[in-house]
């Protein structure tokens, strides 16, 4: 039952894939996302993933989105997590060009699980995310204190991990192909209910037990709010991440 399921989630991601790229009105776009991803292991069970990540265009340079993020997750069934999180978002227009450069905040907080399996050569992972969009109200130009409900947002991701170079028994060297696909919800949403889908692929160069080096190259599809237009951008991706072990007494 669970491979049936993985294969018709494969084949919707690959239909969605050449029904969005057919679309016309296409904007190119290029940018570069740099992020840090500390986690903080408390014991077996629970832990706390955080980021801080900054967007920005290339043509011409000019920020895009600046966010932190954390997600307190605690350990379920076997290979079965679930996560709560919240997310501080800073958006600037999507046209690097604009004149009006005004960063609008968005409050994010969301409730997901997420699946891992290991196979012989690879392992797979299934994340399911549910996230509530809240954004400043604007008046004349002019951000207030209030905040005001968007709508909601599924996000399903796609990711297997394959094993390129070993180590006393260890994963060194580590490519990751990713897929996630978003839709919105809500009575506000009328023409876009696809949202985006981003491809991913990368390489992850672990360190040592605690630090971790990933490049990668992301490609974000996203239709805008009049259904019409979309966004074809290109990403340079560098994470750097950093594991604090509360479990032990040393750290490397």
């Amino acid at each position: 039952m669970k491979n049936r399921i993985e294969k018709a989630v494969l084949v919707f991601l690959l239909l969605s894939q050449i029904a969005i790229f057919g679309q016309k009105n296409i904007i190119h776009q290029k940018l570069f996302w740099i992020g840090y991803y500390p986690t903080f292991v408390f014991n077996e069970d629970w832990s706390l993933k955080s980021e801080i990540q900054e967007r920005v265009f290339l043509e011409p340079f000019q920020q895009h989105q600046l966010l932190f993020r954390s997600d307190l997750e605690r350990k379920l069934l076997e290979n079965w997590i679930g996560f709560v999180g919240f997310t501080f978002f800073l958006q600037s227009p999507n046209n690097p060009c604009t004149k009006n450069m005004l960063m609008v905040p968005e409050l994010r907080p969301n409730i997901g699980i997420q699946n891992s399996q290991k196979y012989a050569f690879f392992s797979v992972s299934h994340r399911y995310k549910l996230e509530a969009r809240f954004f400043a109200l604007i008046k004349e130009n002019e951000l207030t204190d209030n905040y005001v409900f968007s709508n909601l947002r599924m996000r399903y991701q796609l990711g297997i991990d394959f094993p390129l170079y070993k180590k006393e028994q260890s994963d060194k060297i580590i490519l990751k192909v990713k897929d996630e696909v978003l839709f919105n919800i809500g009575n506000k949403i009328v023409k876009n209910t696809f949202d985006q889908n981003r491809i991913y692929l990368g390489l992850h160069t672990i360190v040592n037990s605690n630090v971790a080096v990933e490049l990668g190259y992301l490609n974000w599809f996203q239709q805008q709010a009049n259904g019409i237009d979309f966004y074809n951008r290109d990403i340079l991706r560098l994470s750097f991440f950093h594991k604090i072990d509360f479990k032990n007494s040393t750290n490397e």
